[in-house]
């Protein structure tokens, strides 16, 4: 073969550099996977947060709907790469370097959809080579602007505060599929185990000696550190497991991340040693990943507005999910919970870093309300 007979495949397999299957010449046999054309290629860049990098897997059922024959790439940051693992709806993750922008902006994408409202992230998709951008760009004077239509909504919440905490129903996945001009049919959050988390999941219950019979409760306890006034007081945790802990067919498990250790031992130590035996403190520094599969045993899950609420979202669980600072319409519990906020609170939703009203949004959660929704859960 010479260089004028050289016709590259347009195949999600072929790399240029190695066979997709040893000795395998597709130049002479054709293609060794009929289902690996690209079709239409698609880059999605969503960064931020991980609690909205998953909030906006649901997008890709709707991406596969439209076209059904097609590479979809994702772009992130490396603490949110794990989120996305095993995700059969993605054909690559990259995540957010200097390599992995400089690969992406030499390839011709059909859509590049940015869900970002940040100034890097709309930056990037500026210089993105691909026939049509939806989401967020940057004009020329360095202003996050709508890319497309479908945006405007989403970007006139950003500064809109009156539509965004007084007027806004619809939930943020909605919203995302409008933004990348999508038919929203509520869709799921993409989230899967490999066979050996599956498998750590099973050690994890012979390990707490678990009772089907019995209903498990996941308290997640606390968020990031970013907006730390989401979280409930320990106190108030304290409170509502003392109250859980009367009913005897509940066994608690405390649920968190690293950022959570010390608050789940002043929990978990502030009950005596026969209440313990009902309380399973799961580790808290093993990662993402694990910290899904201990998420993953629970029937319910009570948390705020957080990545863990986000991911027990995407693991189906009930979620009794509290808020103070944030819009709780922008989240979608598919019908599987209640979300409990202070509808009369004129300053709440806010958003805002520092309270000057003492946290009233947090103080003024209905703790027996918590209690009174967990007794009444009916296992399957």
């Amino acid at each position: 073969m010479n260089f004028k007979d050289l016709k590259i495949p347009k195949c999600k397999n072929y790399s240029g550099y190695k066979p997709c299957k040893p000795y395998y010449n597709c130049f002479e046999s054709g293609c060794a996977d009929e289902n690996a054309g690209m079709g239409t290629k698609i880059l999605i860049v969503s960064l931020d947060a991980l609690g909205n990098v998953l909030d906006n897997t649901p997008i890709l059922h709707a991406i596969k709907r439209k076209f059904p024959v097609s590479t979809i790439y994702w772009i992130t940051l490396a603490n949110a790469e794990k989120i996305l693992l095993y995700n059969p709806l993605i054909d690559k993750v990259f995540t957010w370097t200097d390599e992995n922008r400089m690969i992406l902006k030499n390839i011709k994408f059909d859509y590049v959809m940015n869900a970002d409202k940040s100034v890097y992230a709309c930056a990037f998709t500026n210089e993105v080579n691909a026939k049509k951008k939806l989401g967020f760009l940057l004009n020329e004077d360095g202003i996050i602007i709508p890319a497309n239509e479908g945006a405007m909504y989403s970007y006139i919440l950003g500064i809109d505060d009156q539509k965004k905490f007084r007027e806004n129903t619809r939930s943020g996945v909605d919203i995302i599929h409008e933004v990348f001009e999508l038919e929203y049919k509520l869709d799921p959050y993409v989230f899967n185990f490999s066979d050996e988390e599956k498998q750590f999941i099973s050690n994890y219950k012979k390990e707490i000696s678990f009772d089907d019979k019995k209903v498990y409760v996941g308290f997640n306890t606390g968020c990031s550190e970013l907006f730390p006034n989401k979280k409930m007081t320990i106190e108030q945790q304290i409170k509502i497991i003392t109250g859980l802990l009367k009913n005897k067919n509940l066994r608690i498990i405390l649920l968190g991340g690293r950022e959570d250790t010390e608050r789940n031992e002043q929990i978990y130590n502030a009950f005596n040693k026969e209440d313990k035996k009902n309380i399973i403190n799961t580790p808290t520094t093993m990662g993402i990943r694990r910290g899904a599969c201990f998420m993953s045993i629970p029937d319910i899950v009570i948390s705020g507005d957080s990545f863990g609420m986000h991911l027990a979202i995407a693991l189906q669980k009930y979620i009794i999910a509290w808020f103070g600072l944030s819009c709780w319409a922008e989240i979608e519990l598919y019908g599987n919970g209640e979300k409990l906020y202070q509808k009369d609170l004129e300053c709440s939703p806010c958003w805002k870093r520092v309270c000057p009203y003492n946290l009233e949004c947090i103080e003024m959660i209905d703790l027996k309300k918590i209690v009174e929704l967990v007794n009444n859960f009916k296992k399957q």
